[in-house]
This record gives structure tokens, sequence and C-alpha cells, in this order.
């Protein structure tokens, strides 16, 4: 009988390790280095991701003799087992006997320009605050696949596209029309309209063809632009603008120091570029590491304090 029970109260933990040599063999891509993360043989990591498509009955990654894929079915199974998982971490630390520290690994997915400056700053002096917490800093501009990904939490400007996630807004960031006054001056540009007359560089995906500012009264206008470059670089830019070559909508938070510097100037001081918004996203679940909360809200205080965000 005592048996019988050790065995029923062990398959709990089986299945939960299953789950997790399956999410680090889908962020590692390899079986190998996922065997070696967690310190088993690599026959071992395929028999325990064998035993869970045995038991869920579909195949969750098609392995080839180079590379791994997910399957459609494992796509689904990876963020509901990324769940699974973060909610057994959130009720170990709710209930075991601890010294209530914050601890743990933490990914973290960022946009590269933001990343590198003001963002960089919060995430270091999150860290020291919290010495046990591991880091991993990646900084990506292109939309990603969470689950895929293997990311505890993304923060990205513009919209999240991804509704399985919880998208928490952290603030709007300003837009402003932005060029050096070696440029801009000489041209007197003092409506909206006038800025076909110089030429444009254009921030995939946020600008175009076509160009809406909004005026301090309320009011809206559209000019139609035919850039001279497009980019999805912000930090390229910025480089070309502070050379000459034209004009573009930057944010405020990055241009702040130019501006106070008089490197660049603000080309139509009462009209702005639309808002976006700055959010953070992660996984829905009805309780959270306590790493992950700790870091969203050193996260909040912390975009309060950017120039240009509001």
């Amino acid at each position: 009988m005592y048996l019988i029970f050790v065995l029923r109260m062990s398959k709990p933990l089986d299945r939960l390790t299953l789950l997790e040599t399956f999410t680090r063999i889908s962020d590692r891509g390899s079986i190998s280095a996922a065997a070696r993360d967690l310190g088993l043989s690599q026959a071992s990591a395929s028999r325990q991701l064998r035993e869970l498509e045995t038991r869920l009955g579909s195949q969750l990654i098609r392995r080839t003799t180079h590379s791994l894929a997910l399957t459609p079915a494992g796509q689904a199974a990876l963020a509901d087992a990324r769940v699974l998982i973060s909610g057994w971490e959130a009720f170990e630390e709710r209930h075991a006997a601890t010294d209530g520290s914050i601890r743990g690994p933490l990914k973290l997915v960022a946009p590269v320009a933001l990343g590198q400056t003001f963002l960089t700053d919060i995430v270091v002096r999150f860290q020291l605050d919290h010495p046990e917490v591991t880091l991993e800093w990646e900084l990506e501009d292109a939309p990603i696949r969470f689950a895929e990904r293997g990311c505890d939490c993304w923060i990205k400007v513009g919209a999240v596209p991804d509704d399985s996630l919880i998208v928490r807004r952290l603030g709007r960031v300003e837009r402003l029309v932005v060029a050096s006054s070696e440029l801009a001056a000489p041209r007197g540009v003092t409506v909206p309209a006038q800025l076909q007359d110089l030429p444009f560089i254009a921030l995939a995906p946020y600008e175009g063809g076509n160009l809406t500012l909004h005026s301090t009264d309320g009011s809206s206008v559209r000019v139609p632009l035919d850039p001279v470059m497009t980019t999805n670089n912000i930090v390229a830019i910025l480089a070309t603008v502070r050379m000459g070559a034209g004009a573009a909508i930057m944010p405020r938070w990055f241009v702040a120091d130019d501006l106070a510097r008089g490197k660049l100037i603000d080309v139509l001081p009462n009209w702005r570029a639309a808002e976006l918004d700055i959010s953070v996203a992660f996984l829905p679940s009805p309780h959270q590491p306590r790493r992950l909360t700790a870091f969203l809200d050193a996260l909040d205080l912390g975009i309060k304090q950017i120039p240009g965000i509001a």
C-alpha cells in the first residue's frame, strides 16, 4: 500500500519534469544542448520527449538530421507548458519554507535602442538589488513568438501581436519631427505641408508614404511623403538625421539630449505624430513568480523616469 502511494505521488513531478525537458529542448533547438543544461544524457532527454509525446498522443517536435522544429501541436503545447511551469514555481515560492528572497532566472526581451539605454539602467539596478536573480537580456525590435522564445516578459513599443499574453501598458511615447538646423532652418518650415520640401527618413513599420500629425489645438493633418530612406533601425535614422540627410519622426526620449544641445531641432513644435504605447507582455497565470512581479514593479517605476514617456 505504501509503495502504491509513493508511485502515485511521483506522477505530478514526473509530468512537470517532462514539460521542463520539452521547453528546454524548444529553447535550445537541440536535444543534446538541453540535456547538458539539465544534467541528463542525450538518451534520457530524448526518452522524456518521446514519453511526453506518447502521453499527449501527438508529435511535438519534428526531428531532422540537422535541426528540430516545433509542430503546430508543439507550438500550442509549449505555451501551455510555460504557464504550468510558471505556476508551479509561484506555488513553490508561496508555500515552501524559504527566506523569502527573490531568486531564479529571468529572460527579458526589449526593443534595441530603448534596451541599450534607459532600460539597461533599470535592469542593472534590479539585478544589483536582487543578486540571486540571473538575467538574460535580449534586444529585438521585430515581433517575436513569445512561447517559442521562452522569455518571461517582452517589452514592446507599439502593438503586441499576441492575444494569448497579458499586456500591461507602461506609458505612451511622445514623437516629434526632428532635423538638423542646417537642413531645416533655411527652408523655414512652419506648417506640416512644408515637410514635403524636406528629404524624409522613415522608420518602418511606423511611418511610410503618409504621415499624420496632430496639433496642440486638437486638429489633424495628413502629409503625403516620399521617403529618401526607410529602415527598421532607429539608431541608423538618428545618425542619418544628425548628418543632415533628412528629417524624421523620432521619440523624444531618444533625441532629448540632441535637442537640448541644439544638434537637432523640433521642426514643428505645435505638431506631434501619434503617440505609441510602450507595454510589457507576459504569460497569464493566477500567481506569477516573485522575481517576475518584482521586475514588473521596478520596470513600471523606472519607465516613469524616462523623458518623453507619459
